[in-house]
């Protein structure tokens, strides 16, 4: 039916919150909002806050190196390996020593 006509759902309850655009309304494909609870509501846009700001974080993190270099020296001096040799991204899996990770 009409959604507008649909005055009972506990959705309503999130109709008026910050980011509810027409003409869509509240979107909730997954009906995680199903029952209403606000508490649920909040806790759940502050942790997709969060996760989106380490997503940024991490973005940032894989292209700063390339902008602004790398440090220099060694990174092992007992395999020869420079800082500069290690890729960015998951590929300096491979290349970091299981001791160097061991450390971090």
């Amino acid at each position: 039916g009409d959604w507008a006509l649909y005055t009972a759902s506990p959705l309503r309850a999130f109709e008026n919150e910050l980011g509810v655009q027409e003409p869509v309304g509240f979107w909730d494909p997954l009906n995680l909002s199903s029952g209403g609870d606000v508490t649920s509501f909040k806790r759940r846009r502050s942790v997709e806050l969060k996760h989106g700001r380490i997503s940024m974080l991490a973005t940032m993190g894989y292209i700063t190196p390339e902008i602004t270099g790398k440090f220099p020296g060694y990174l092992s001096n007992s395999m020869n390996l420079k800082f500069a040799d290690v890729p960015d991204g998951l590929a300096a899996i491979s290349k970091v020593p299981a001791l160097g990770w061991a450390q971090i």
